[in-house]
């Protein structure tokens, strides 16, 4: 998450983003037919975000960034209430039109060096050939960063090409933006630029 992480430190109109980073992981489902049916997506948050988790849902009182059984199903699902009109920061699209998902579907939450680490199923609403996916994780609004760093997994004759964000080209657009609103107005209206830092995944798949 470097490349993201820098962002932070790179002063634009005073404007801060990301506030959270989120290792993900992806694997596509295919069904019978060697169609899409889903796709299980990993969020590992940053340890300053699991921390602030853990304070405001009252658990890992002895600080030492585990949870017991009790801890880790009253955290399960956690991040899974999602309010009308969040996606799930996930885009799928085949030939320029999107792909409808389904409600996300909890598979279970753990903590690995002290940073949570949840994983949900989403299900296709049509499910469709795999064969020329393009897939990208990211949030429109840029608040939250994710890299695709916990790896694709893109399902028996797939394969997943990476063809990691012009960060250089993101970094312009953003400054572009900004400079174009004032400054006192950067924060509140950061520009939806989230879409210019994700890394987009190709789904290729045999016959």
């Amino acid at each position: 998450m470097a490349g993201l992480t820098c962002l932070m430190l790179w002063p634009v109109a005073g404007a801060a983003h990301p506030h959270v980073f989120v290792d993900t992981g992806i694997k596509l489902v295919l069904d019978d037919q060697g169609q899409l049916a889903g796709v299980e997506v990993s969020w590992a948050y940053d340890a300053l975000y699991s921390m602030l988790t853990f304070e405001d849902m009252g658990l890992d009182n002895d600080y030492d960034g585990r949870l017991n059984s009790a801890e880790l199903g009253f955290l399960n699902g956690f991040d899974l209430n999602w309010v009308e009109g969040f996606e799930g920061d996930l885009h799928l699209e085949a030939a320029g039109v999107p792909i409808a998902l389904g409600a996300p579907e909890g598979r279970g939450v753990t903590v690995e060096d002290a940073r949570i680490v949840s994983t949900h199923y989403r299900p296709l609403v049509n499910p469709t050939e795999a064969d020329g996916l393009i897939l990208r994780a990211y949030d429109p609004t840029f608040y939250t960063a994710y890299d695709l760093t916990r790896g694709v997994t893109a399902g028996e004759g797939c394969r997943a090409e990476v063809t990691p964000a012009d960060l250089d080209a993101a970094y312009t657009l953003v400054e572009e933006m900004l400079y174009a609103m004032p400054a006192a107005d950067a924060e509140e209206s950061f520009p939806e630029v989230g879409a210019a830092f994700a890394d987009t995944v190709v789904i290729r798949c045999d016959g």
